[in-house]
């Protein structure tokens, strides 16, 4: 069995040191082959696209063959559940266990999708699914707002008929997106970490160079 430890490691050393002897020491009573450490002095705040650790162990699991990948809580996959479930769905599709063991969960067993895991993933699910709801609300508030501002003012709203952005403005709003093309990540685990579609992506190609 062939394991991957990921781990989100805080300024103190002592953190990084439990967190890869607890891991070790598990796998090593379960005879799991440790092939890879992902790890990286973080805040927890960052997103996906700016943790070093995720990027590497999904570059890494794209060129090697794996068959777990070993944490100690859910939490170290991301800053908030949207993004651990990201993860955990590139894991399921590439038919990669995640090992969360605080839990003691296994999301596949026996090459077949765990649905005690499916069942925590689908709650975490719907928490995300209220998280969106809320920033959604807040957003459509805040547009409504504005257009009544413009509305009162007389101000023109949208964008000119003619309007495109500029490369330098692609490349500013884009910055994550460009970055993570010249680490060599696939348009699908590009467009699962940051959200931008993957036909958007494509375009970027020609600032990754």
């Amino acid at each position: 069995m062939r394991v991957a430890l990921l781990v989100r490691v805080s300024t103190n050393r002592q953190d990084y040191d439990r967190q890869i002897s607890e891991l070790t020491l598990h796998c090593q009573s379960m005879n799991w082959d440790i092939v890879g450490i992902f790890a990286n002095k973080v805040s927890g705040a960052k997103k996906n696209e700016e943790r070093e650790e995720i990027i590497e162990l999904l570059k890494f699991i794209e060129h090697n063959d794996i068959d777990k990948v070993c944490v100690l809580e859910i939490s170290r996959l991301g800053r908030n559940t949207l993004e651990a479930l990201k993860v955990i769905e590139l894991l399921n599709e590439k038919g990669i266990c995640l090992y969360i063991k605080n839990y003691n969960l296994e999301t596949i067993v026996n090459g077949k999708i765990n649905p005690v895991a499916s069942l925590i993933c689908t709650i975490l699910l719907e928490i995300g699914n209220m998280e969106r709801s809320t920033i959604n609300d807040r957003m459509t508030s805040g547009r409504n707002r504005y257009i009544e501002n413009c509305r009162k003012s007389g101000k023109k709203m949208g964008r000119p008929a003619t309007y495109r952005k500029s490369d330098e403005a692609m490349k500013t709003q884009y910055t994550k997106e460009i970055s993570l093309l010249r680490k060599g990540l696939s348009l699908r685990n590009i467009s699962a970490i940051t959200g931008t579609s993957i036909s958007t992506i494509r375009k970027l190609y020609k600032y990754s160079n």
